[in-house]
């Protein structure tokens, strides 16, 4: 699974989580309470005294991606689908990321559409991995391209289509602070990527068009 960036010259490599040595939970809390004093404010004080100990509780929920499978969720493959050969499509799957640059949120959703060949994966299953991805430190480029090879390697359909639109706090929040700017970012494999009129009912059905 895809984790921290190393740098090698001008290359960067990626280390699995069980290659990284992760720091205890009480070094983790320390590190808060270091943020805590360099914002200005008292680690001591009666508000903050259990800061730490929430705020490392919660990134256990919200990095919990690191040390999920997703392919565990695309294993299962139903075949008798009726000879069913038409696009399969679940939209508007809403996500939460932090962006690896300034770890401050992007929120939206994601439409995934497939053809299948050798047959279908539960619905919900897609969903999960959207998930699973989406916590961990991600770009959102990075993360639109996890979740459309995950369910490529794992179901090999005759095409994928991917699509994410996120609002970023990095640009809300600080720098150009631009309220309601929304991040479009695609992924296309198979007759997805051959065929610009399979992108185009794609796009029309992601929008709320009839097929």
């Amino acid at each position: 699974m895809d984790a921290v960036l190393k740098q090698v010259g001008k290359k960067f490599e990626r280390k699995a989580p069980d290659q990284l040595k992760r720091p205890s939970r009480e070094e983790a809390e320390a590190a808060v309470r270091t943020l805590i004093a360099w914002t200005g404010d008292d680690p001591e004080r009666e508000g903050l005294q259990d800061t730490p100990r929430r705020v490392v509780k919660a990134y256990e929920q919200l990095y919990a991606g690191y040390f999920e499978d997703p392919f565990s969720h695309l294993e299962r493959i139903f075949e008798d689908v009726g000879g069913y050969q038409d696009i399969v499509m679940v939209r508007n799957i809403p996500f939460n990321s932090f962006c690896e640059h300034h770890m401050l949120p992007f929120i939206g959703e994601a439409h995934i559409a497939y053809y299948p060949a050798e047959g279908v994966v539960g619905l919900s299953k897609l969903a999960r991995v959207v998930d699973i991805f989406a916590k961990r430190l991600q770009t959102q480029e990075h993360l639109t391209s996890q979740i459309a090879s995950a369910i490529d390697d794992a179901i090999a359909p005759r095409g994928i289509a991917v699509m994410l639109e996120a609002e970023h706090q990095c640009m809300t929040m600080r720098g150009v602070q631009k309220q309601g700017v929304s991040t479009i970012t695609t992924q296309f494999t198979g007759v997805f990527q051959d065929e610009p009129a399979e992108q185009a009912k794609f796009m029309s059905l992601v929008r709320g068009g009839s097929r």
